[in-house]
């Protein structure tokens, strides 16, 4: 008997419970068609809005990896706006709130785990936006020199001259001091050069800027300039400086190359000579034996020598 009434107060339990919610999806009903229309008319707009930027936001940037990301982000954010207003109008505020609640703590936490990578990423936007280098740009970054090769949202690759590639973190790319040769399209070329005591200077000076006036790739409107710097030990040096356009790295070698070439051409026409290193040996210094001294050992070596040989 008392199974009977537990079993039927349990059936009369589950049937209110099923009227209930009965009553509130037919009440709900309104508001759910309500939300739809909602959330369909902001996943419309969503598309509309990754249409129209396809067409506007190459106008800000070239890099199709940051068009397609920002396509991508601005969808996504139409669409998470239109769920949390289809989701306002059933009334499922606590729903929202907890939503947020939680996107702000996974999104602290992911922040936390992949910092490196968050920063990787935000400066290659940056960097795309910017711009400070493009591919095919000749830079120089720490001990690195050459080709800018490759521009992800994350790294840049550089191939250098001797044809490895570096791939180098954007972070680094966007806080860390670099040279960007092709931005400056003229590159000044130095050489110093040392001349004997005995030459005319200003003959020197004449016969080095004749030499160089035809270099390839050299600016003509740049003087040609000669300073003398220095008297060492066996030469007066001076440096030479002139101004090249700089449209590759090969550029700048040829013309150093044809430069070193055309003077030593020019200082043998002239008879200008670029001594070699000179030492003087002085045996009498502070007890040594003097040079007459000395010879006559190197004399007696030698001839011992020779009697060995024979």
């Amino acid at each position: 008997m008392n199974e009977k009434i537990n079993l039927t107060g349990i059936l009369n339990l589950l049937s209110e419970k099923l009227i209930t919610w009965y009553e509130i999806i037919i009440k709900s009903i309104p508001n759910l068609v309500a939300a739809t229309i909602v959330f369909l008319i902001f996943l419309g707009l969503a598309k509309l809005m990754r249409s129209m930027s396809e067409r506007l936001l190459p106008r800000l940037t070239k890099n199709i990896a940051v068009t397609g990301l920002l396509r991508t982000i601005i969808y996504f954010i139409v669409i998470i706006i239109g769920t949390f207003v289809a989701l306002e109008i059933l009334n499922l505020d606590k729903t929202v709130t907890s939503i947020l609640a939680g996107a702000g703590v996974i999104g602290l936490a992911l922040g936390f785990a992949f910092q490196e990578i968050a920063s990787n990423f935000v400066s290659g936007i940056f960097i795309a936006f910017r711009e400070p280098y493009k591919l095919n740009d000749i830079i120089e970054i720490d001990d690195y020199f050459g080709t800018i090769s490759k521009i992800t949202l994350r790294t840049t690759s550089i191939t250098t001259f001797q044809g490895l590639e570096v791939i180098i973190p954007n972070k680094y790319m966007f806080t860390k001091p670099f040279i960007n040769l092709t931005t400056t399209p003229k590159r000044r070329i130095d050489i110093t050069i040392g001349v004997s005591y005995g030459e005319d200077l200003r003959l020197v000076e004449s016969v080095t800027r004749k030499a160089l006036e035809n270099i390839e790739e050299r600016i003509k409107t740049e003087d040609i300039e000669v300073y003398y710097n220095e008297f060492d030990s066996s030469s007066i040096n001076f440096q030479v400086r002139i101004w090249i356009n700089y449209p590759a790295n090969n550029a700048y070698l040829k013309a150093k190359h044809e430069a070193i070439i055309r003077i030593k051409e020019a200082f043998d026409e002239n008879d200008i000579i670029i001594p070699f290193p000179i030492r003087t040996l002085d045996f009498g210094i502070k007890g040594g034996m003097s040079l007459g001294e000395a010879l006559p050992s190197v004399n007696n070596s030698t001839q011992t020598l020779n009697k060995h040989k024979d």
